[in-house]
């Protein structure tokens, strides 16, 4: 008796099996992904407002002459260098408290963490502290660099460089603890904001121009944040050689009112994601 032969079928082209339907649901599921996640539609069009906003009113203030504009030429190295440092304290701060969250979600690791004796304020402190440890190893070389790269360093401001240093660090840990809450809440679709919050502030942080020259209305949401009084602190220091201590007392009572509500934004968050579960779902 004959063995049969083994059937054997073609290798289709990948071309001739192409289905616009299965296409059209793909499509259909990023899209269903997309609209449920208000963040990520917002950081769709994010980036290119806002450098639009931030480089539109440097160039206003260079091209006005106005509000020491001149001396702000003149003296464009520190200042620059000066803002471009603080800034980073600022973004760094915040990131690392992010940051340092998100890994834990990504590596699923958040459930076990507290189903041991871990308290949420210890976990808190833990975030501010590792915070603090990247956003120095990642401000100093770059501090010490800009002294042979540009001839100027930051240290120069002495004392009062402190004094911005822990405000903006501050500021960045409480926007950190609220962009963890948004996380809890939302899922890992939100978890974009971890990069572009932060920078919602800069077009009213007054980093690289006065406050002076905004908007009125715009003006009044500048005065509410502890990052610009450190900045106008900053550009006095070095323009007229004083410490403004009225921008230092704002922004260290504009922090202290920040970091009471994020903590407690924070823990309130952390109780509702424990009471639903959410801790162990990492998903969408």
């Amino acid at each position: 008796m004959r063995r049969s032969e083994p059937t054997t079928h073609p290798i289709p082209h990948p071309a001739a099996d192409f289905s616009l339907r299965r296409v059209g649901a793909m499509v259909l599921r990023y899209w269903y992904l997309l609209r449920g996640s208000w963040p990520r539609i917002l950081e769709l069009a994010y980036w290119p407002t806002m450098q639009m906003i931030l480089w539109g009113y440097i160039n206003q203030f260079m091209a006005s002459g106005s509000g020491g504009g001149s001396g702000w030429v003149a003296q464009g190295a520190g200042v620059l260098v000066s803002a471009v440092l603080l800034w980073d304290v600022l973004f760094r701060g915040q990131l690392g408290v992010s940051v340092s969250f998100l890994e834990e979600m990504w590596s699923r690791n958040l459930g076990h963490l507290f189903v041991s004796p871990l308290r949420p304020t210890e976990w808190v402190v833990s975030l501010m502290v590792i915070s603090l440890l990247r956003t120095l190893i990642g401000v100093l070389p770059a501090a010490l660099l800009a002294i042979p790269f540009f001839g100027y360093s930051v240290f120069g401001l002495g004392l009062p460089l402190v004094a911005f240093f822990i405000n903006l660090i501050v500021l960045g840990w409480s926007l950190g603890l609220l962009i963890v809450a948004l996380i809890l809440r939302y899922g890992m679709g939100a978890e974009g904001l971890a990069w572009i919050v932060v920078f919602m502030l800069a077009p009213v942080s007054a980093v690289y121009y006065p406050m002076s020259v905004l908007p009125g209305w715009l003006q009044a949401v500048s005065w509410a944040l502890p990052s610009s009084h450190v900045f106008e602190g900053m550009r006095a220091l070095l323009y007229e050689g004083a410490m403004r201590w009225d921008h230092l007392a704002w922004a260290t009572g504009l922090n202290a009112l920040y970091m009471a509500l994020s903590v407690g934004v924070f823990l309130y968050g952390f109780h509702r994601a424990r009471v639903r579960g959410a801790l162990l779902q990492t998903g969408e």
